[in-house]
């Protein structure tokens, strides 16, 4: 038979048992030689069980009920290795009571098993996968919604802080300033993990995407008696890679890391390194801790997929095998590193070439932002705090502005004025920034190119895919009012 066959007898609390038969296969199953005597063969002896209360609950059925079928145990072979064992027994009392009569049926059930763990992991994945597609939408539209008013406070306070003004006043502006900054910077981060984005390439900077994700962290960080220390080289080059992307990198990357150190010893050290190596002609991460580090038989799976040292329910195994699939597709590579005084090294290495070749054009020097003065303006924002408020800064600066509540005022302001740039939010009511761009276009293509756009929600795909192919400037909410004047420069230049 190609299952396991026992027959035996057992004490009323099975610690102790007399084997009258077991076949080749069990044998073999639990680690044993085909031809080994059938008397050693005892397994439902307590050390064969890798839980001893699952062992408990088994016999504590068997005795009660008589039968079992397709129960499932985790048991331990003669070396030790867990298997998963699938049992179908039946149990009846001798005569003299003292003992009970055990036939079993047993077989080796751990690669189904392990397939079945790996099915629910995939129907976990899809199951987050679709929870983080809702909650994205739900975040977009929060952070627009925030973004708004934090760019009328970062307006206002702009304009306040140019002008005179005691002490106290100056510090307050600045704190102002300063975190409605930090708040826009977190609502950026939210947009960046909440959203699935295409894969848009640019040139970037190291040090900045490891800024940017260690202030995700910061509070868990902190919170968990975590010390980051950072040492990043000042002068590495640029790389042409998905920001978001290589930040998803580098979160998964110092995700465990924290977790390790925390499992191990409840705090830890982790430490973050950039640099540029120029013998590899590329920008080099380095994540390390002073976790455990990786036991030898472990390294060489570190990145496949569905592999983890994590406890059930607490890790899937994907997110060093994204990780890996990210910087290989960027053409880079990823090793890690266990060095013998404990503690684990990832190394992420971005080649500098990767960026597709242009056409170089001489640059011409910008005209200072006086040359903007007396051009006309047409400001279409729905927000009327934000509205006044860029509208004022812009009179300030010499600029004659007009403004228009959505994309049909301003269209009926189009055709009876001439303006020589155009300042639009995308999001609007009744006509939004893309129905005004499209009917500016059919009409007036010289204009279409003069537009500026502005918006508080930037990774849509269909904002993305819109802005590139207008091939128009756009300054994402909240911006600085400096910022909006140069683009007001750059487009009459």
């Amino acid at each position: 038979m190609h299952e396991g066959v026992y027959i035996g007898e057992l004490t009323r609390d099975g610690e102790r048992a007399v084997t009258l038969a077991a076949n080749p296969h069990l044998k073999v199953m639990l680690g044993f030689p085909a031809d080994a005597p059938e008397a050693g063969v005892r397994p439902f002896d307590p050390d064969r069980f890798a839980d001893a209360p699952a062992r408990a609950a088994f016999f504590e059925r068997l005795l009660a009920e008589g039968t079992v079928a397709d129960y499932q145990l985790r048991m331990r072979r003669v070396d030790s290795s867990a298997i998963w064992v699938e049992v179908t027994a039946r149990a009846e009392l001798v005569a003299d009571g003292a003992r009970i009569h055990v036939e079993a049926l047993m077989r080796d059930v751990s690669e189904r098993k392990r397939l079945d763990d790996r099915s629910r992991d995939l129907y976990h994945q899809l199951l987050q996968a679709e929870k983080m597609a809702a909650l994205g939408q739900t975040v977009s539209g929060v952070a627009h919604e925030l973004n708004n008013p934090l760019a009328t406070i970062l307006s206002w306070a702009e304009r306040l802080s140019d002008r005179a003004a005691d002490d106290v006043s100056r510090r307050g502006v600045a704190v102002i300033l300063g975190e409605a900054e930090r708040a826009a910077r977190i609502v950026r981060n939210l947009l960046t993990f909440a959203r699935k984005r295409q894969s848009t390439r640019s040139m970037i900077g190291v040090n900045d995407v490891v800024r940017e994700t260690l202030t995700l962290r910061s509070y868990e960080q902190r919170a968990s008696h975590l010390e980051v220390v950072t040492e990043l080289e000042e002068g590495v080059p640029p790389v042409f890679a998905d920001a978001h992307q290589v930040q998803q990198v580098l979160l998964n990357l110092v995700i465990n890391a924290e977790q390790a150190m925390l499992d191990a010893h409840g705090r830890g050290t982790l430490v973050v390194r950039t640099w540029h190596d120029r013998d590899l002609d590329a920008a080099v991460l380095e994540v390390r801790d002073d976790g455990p580090g990786i036991p030898p038989d472990v390294k060489g799976k570190i990145f496949d997929p569905f592999f983890t040292t994590k406890e059930v329910g607490k890790g899937t195994g994907l997110g060093l095998t994204v990780a890996y699939a990210i910087v290989q597709e960027h053409g880079g590579r990823i090793r890690v590193e266990a060095p013998l005084r404990g503690g684990a090294s990832f190394v992420v290495e971005l080649p500098l070439g990767g960026a597709p070749a242009r056409t170089m054009t001489p640059r011409r020097t910008p005209p200072p932002l006086e040359a903007a003065r007396g051009a006309s303006v047409l400001l279409v924002e729905d927000e009327r705090a934000l509205a006044h408020a860029v509208a004022e800064s812009l009179s300030d600066a010499g600029l004659k502005v007009d403004c228009a509540g959505d994309g049909e005022e301003a269209l009926a302001r189009i055709r009876q004025k001439t303006y020589d740039v155009i300042v639009c939010d995308l999001k609007m009511p009744r006509a939004d920034g893309m129905m005004l761009y499209r009917a500016i276009a059919a009409t007036a293509p010289a204009l279409a190119a003069r537009v500026i756009f502005v918006t508080g929600e930037v990774t849509g795909t269909d904002t993305e895919r819109f802005l590139e192919d207008t091939g128009c400037r756009w300054l994402a909410k909240p911006f600085r009012l400096a910022d909006l004047l140069r683009a007001v420069r750059d487009t009459l230049a």
